[in-house]
């Protein structure tokens, strides 16, 4: 195929990938509307713990159960399909523009969200009850990526002039990596806010024992995916804003120069270090901490919306 022609299908790759997004968010909304709560119903526990009893309301909480794990297999697949799409939009444009395919907005934004969809994937595949977090994950996803194909579209080209250099290879590719793992705990702990004030109010006896909260995994559950995926990604990230030092000093002369970019991304590290740290600080754990976890969100997606769209440095260049 020629360029022209694999571009265009990295065009119908990404129509094709929010497509199958889409009709996976479909599907996680059957699995929490049809499913029953990942918890163990009260219904089919007997007294002091024996054995579940038989009868209507057991047959009909079994097949609410098996009901539920079909949708959650139909979301799962159609996930999966839309991620081999997803990388399919970024091997053809690649091919088709001879570089790595994250030069410019549109593919950086477009990596970033696959990333996010991969880590996801891989946590539900290790912990299936993760899967009902599903619809969380996959709408803001479908959201990122319309916004992405309206408003950051670039036609498949060469690189600036700033950007051919080996570090592309290094520094961005991190970045990539390092936010989308940071998206993944984000709304993890968005849902861990949200499920822990329901279990505070269940306690209580102020809360419905139904509805979507009410089959969302444990806060607890919650609150590990966010901290296991922060710990993974620091590390990632700080080798990216690293890179990004050593790749500003071989391109203008010096390591740091309180760019925009540079502040923001230094900025983001600071939030995830005190996340980080909060988690093991007393009075800090929980809510605390996972507040601040969704600040380094919100600093994420400003620093890669406002500072590359609105701001002016010398990054400039990445929204082109």
């Amino acid at each position: 195929m020629n360029p022209d022609s694999l571009a265009s299908l990295s065009d119908s790759l990404f129509s094709i990938t929010v497509a199958l997004y889409s009709l996976a968010v479909v599907a996680f909304c059957a699995q929490l509307a049809f499913g029953r709560r990942p918890a163990r119903s009260p219904e089919l526990v007997a007294a002091g713990g024996g054995a579940a009893p038989a009868g209507p309301a057991a047959t009909e909480v079994l097949a609410e159960d098996r009901q539920g794990r079909r949708w959650g297999v139909v979301a799962m697949g159609l996930t999966v399909l839309g991620a081999l799409t997803h990388a399919g939009v970024l091997v053809s444009r690649g091919l088709a523009t001879d570089r790595l395919p994250w030069g410019n907005m549109y593919e950086f934004a477009t990596a970033t969200v696959l990333v996010a969809v991969v880590a996801y994937v891989v946590f539900a595949l290790r912990a299936p009850a993760l899967r009902h977090l599903g619809l969380f994950v996959l709408g803001p996803v479908v959201l990122a990526l319309v916004l992405i194909g309206l408003f950051l579209y670039a036609q498949a080209g060469p690189l600036v002039a700033a950007l051919r250099s080996y570090w592309l290879a290094i520094h961005v590719s991190t970045a990539i990596i390092g936010f989308g793992i940071f998206f993944v705990s984000g709304i993890a702990s968005i849902m861990y806010l949200v499920r822990s004030r329901y279990e505070a109010r269940l306690a209580d006896g102020d809360a419905p024992d139904s509805g979507i909260v009410s089959r969302l995994p444990a806060a607890s559950a919650l609150d590990r995916v966010a901290h296991r995926t922060a710990v993974f990604g620091f590390p990632i990230w700080t080798f990216a804003v690293i890179a990004g030092a050593i790749w500003a000093e071989a391109a203008w002369g010096r390591f740091w120069g309180w760019d925009p970019k540079e502040t923001w991304a230094f900025i983001a590290w600071v939030v995830y270090a005190a996340y980080l740290h909060a988690r093991t600080t007393a009075g800090w754990r929980g809510r605390p901490a996972a507040w601040v976890n969704v600040v380094g969100l919100v600093v994420m997606i400003f620093n890669l919306l406002f500072v590359n769209m609105v701001s002016t440095g010398l990054h400039s260049y990445a929204g082109v």
